[in-house]
């Protein structure tokens, strides 16, 4: 109760509101030995059951809506989830419905019914590998040992974090070169199928946009960031049959990732608002097109909460300022 009286202090109703907004991506069925800090579904309800001793959970669209006409009420939180992963809709879609609450799903569209994300290609092209040195010279990448889930987290990061920043042909380059050396099928069943994303939004959750092949907008021509940042919200629309409003930003970090040039194709786009994965809360002077997302990493009840009273503080998150003319 006393996390709660403090938030409750940090994060008034009306005028002075500050909104909380958790970021996720994934839900698992039992713990990944090579990411056992990713969330499965007990961890996931555990967390949920925190968040709802200490906030009032609504959906995103509504909580921008009432941060923007004074209308906030104390202590408000929204939950979102990222890329469009299957197990958002086996397993995280059951614990949200046995809390009650809402969350919004952004989709990056290519990669529904069968695609994958170039990141997990490389994460199961690693954890597939049956061989105790995976050498990967020719591609420029490095050679791992594989003898152990440690060693094979350490190859998943190291890789991930050379390909990650390379431009979209290189890195689709890399990827596949990393697959050919592992030499074996990959899974085609993580992301959803469009059925999938129909059942989300027939459950009450709401359904965003993030873009279509989920690039780093910063990396790519600005032509094509303007059709990947449109081309998502149109094929969701069809979809679903209804407007699509609310978009996340890939990876997400202002000045980064994507610039104010992102932000005002996002606006032109027809969206309502946005997410970055900058941290901190929302208030009435935050841009509706930078909304900032924060999802604390502790594993006990108290830290998690402390953290997330430390996160309130941070009124001022981070944002893709326009340039100086």
């Amino acid at each position: 109760m006393i996390l709660k009286r403090i938030a409750e202090v940090l994060s008034p109703g009306g005028r002075h509101a500050r909104l909380s907004i958790l970021i996720f991506h994934r839900v698992l069925s039992q713990v990944d030995p090579l990411f056992p800090g990713e969330q499965d579904a007990r961890r996931f309800s555990e967390v949920l059951s925190w968040v709802a001793r200490w906030f009032q959970v609504m959906p995103l669209d509504e909580a921008i809506s009432r941060l923007r006409i004074s209308t906030l009420p104390a202590r408000a939180a929204a939950i979102t989830f990222d890329d469009g992963y299957a197990d958002n809709v086996t397993h995280a879609l059951p614990v949200l419905k046995h809390h009650g609450m809402a969350a919004t799903f952004f989709i990056a569209t290519s990669f529904l019914d069968g695609g994958r994300m170039w990141n997990d290609s490389v994460i199961e092209a690693v954890r597939v590998f049956r061989g105790k040195v995976l050498d990967l010279r020719d591609a420029g990448l490095g050679v791992y040992c594989l003898e152990s889930d440690a060693q094979r987290r350490m190859a998943i990061d190291a890789l991930l974090a050379q390909i990650k920043y390379l431009g979209q042909h290189e890195r689709q380059v890399a990827v596949a070169q990393v697959v050919s050396a592992v030499g074996a099928s990959l899974p085609d069943d993580l992301m959803m199928r469009s059925e999938q994303v129909l059942a989300l939004r027939n459950a009450g959750m709401q359904i965003g946009a993030h873009t279509s092949s989920h690039p780093i907008l910063e990396k790519i021509p600005d032509s094509q960031a303007v059709s990947e940042i449109s081309e998502g919200k149109h094929v969701l629309e069809s979809l679903l049959g209804e407007a699509v409003s609310l978009f996340a930003y890939p990876n997400g970090s202002p000045n980064v990732d994507y610039t104010a040039r992102h932000v005002a194709m996002v606006r032109q786009a027809g969206y309502l608002g946005a997410v970055s994965t900058a941290s901190g809360v929302a208030t009435q002077e935050t841009d509706i097109y930078q909304l900032p997302r924060f999802t604390p990493w502790d594993r006990s009840r108290s830290r998690y909460g402390l953290r997330l009273l430390a996160n309130l503080r941070q009124c001022s998150p981070n944002v893709a300022a326009s340039p100086v003319t």
